[in-house]
């Protein structure tokens, strides 16, 4: 009876095991590093329990503004590129001549590395050479020309517009799997009733995509918590540390600054805020699903 118990466990235990090994463990040992005022190089470390916790919230400007560039970065993924994802999805769903081309057109960028497409719009956002102002200025809008990637106020909205480019693909496949699962009848007999688009649409369309709906929000949500690549190459969190996010601004203070204190303690905040966000979120979409 207890081998019949325990047979279950052993199954599971190699995945266990990478578990701890990959992430448990040195999720703990950061956690133990949060504590510290350490360089990363001296033998010493000096034990200050919660105040390098303290100190970013009451002392660091820089730590509620990456905060606030996460959340932000947030909302707008799940407004613009799952809106995008979703637009596209439905427009390349429809029967059209090179629909496949397209959506290997739509797609490729998603296959990219972060760094690649940074250098590609850094380009694009050149001050004197850049497509984006060349373009502005060759259609007679010289006066909304920019140096996009140097003024605090709009740095980070372009580096985001580079991520729409870069991250639509992904849900625009997700979604398109979920179109394809839906059966014609309900549009039929919508047309026959009389119908517009628009009621199919809300009506048929988002509720058959509920299923897609919440594997596309739980990965654009957890995909925009942990952004860093593109940020870190298109402006280093610059200009006046404007456009750093939480997983930029840690490696900063853990490897450029050498606290390493300080830089465990942003990630664990990072851990803590996913936390805060996802699993209520998954709660949610666990309880709806059992309805």
């Amino acid at each position: 009876m207890r081998t019949r118990a325990l047979k279950p466990w052993l199954f599971v235990l190699p995945a266990l095991i990478i578990f701890g090994i990959v992430i448990l463990g040195p999720t703990l040992y950061t956690l133990y590093l949060s504590f510290y005022n350490w360089n990363g190089v001296s033998a010493d470390r000096t034990f200050v329990g919660f105040r390098n916790y303290a100190d970013l919230i009451l002392h660091d400007s820089v730590f509620p503004r990456a905060i606030r560039n996460n959340l932000l970065w947030m909302l707008g993924s799940l407004t613009f590129i799952m809106g995008s994802g979703l637009a596209l999805a439905i427009l390349l769903n429809k029967k059209m001549k090179g629909r496949i081309v397209f959506r290997g057109i739509f797609y490729f960028p998603y296959v990219l590395s972060g760094v690649i497409v940074a250098t590609i719009w850094t380009w694009m956002y050149n001050p004197s050479q850049g497509f984006v102002n060349n373009l502005l200025t060759s259609i007679g809008l010289e006066s909304w020309t920019r140096s996009w990637l140097a003024e605090p106020k709009i740095a980070l909205a372009s580096v985001f517009v580079a991520a729409l480019w870069h991250g639509v693909g992904q849900p625009m496949v997700l979604f398109l799997a979920g179109l394809q699962t839906i059966p014609h009848d309900p549009y039929e007999a919508a047309i026959i009733d009389g119908a517009k688009p628009y009621q199919s649409f809300w009506y048929i369309t988002l509720p058959l995509l509920r299923e897609t709906f919440i594997i596309v929000i739980a990965i654009t949500m957890v995909a925009s918590m942990k952004v860093y690549d593109i940020v870190y190459a298109m402006t280093g969190g610059g200009p006046a540390e404007s456009t750093h996010v939480l997983a930029s601004y840690m490696y900063f203070q853990t490897f450029r600054y050498a606290n390493i204190g300080i830089g465990s303690s942003i990630s664990m905040y990072l851990v803590f805020i996913s936390m805060l966000v996802i699993i209520p979120y998954v709660f949610y979409t666990t309880k709806r699903s059992h309805v």
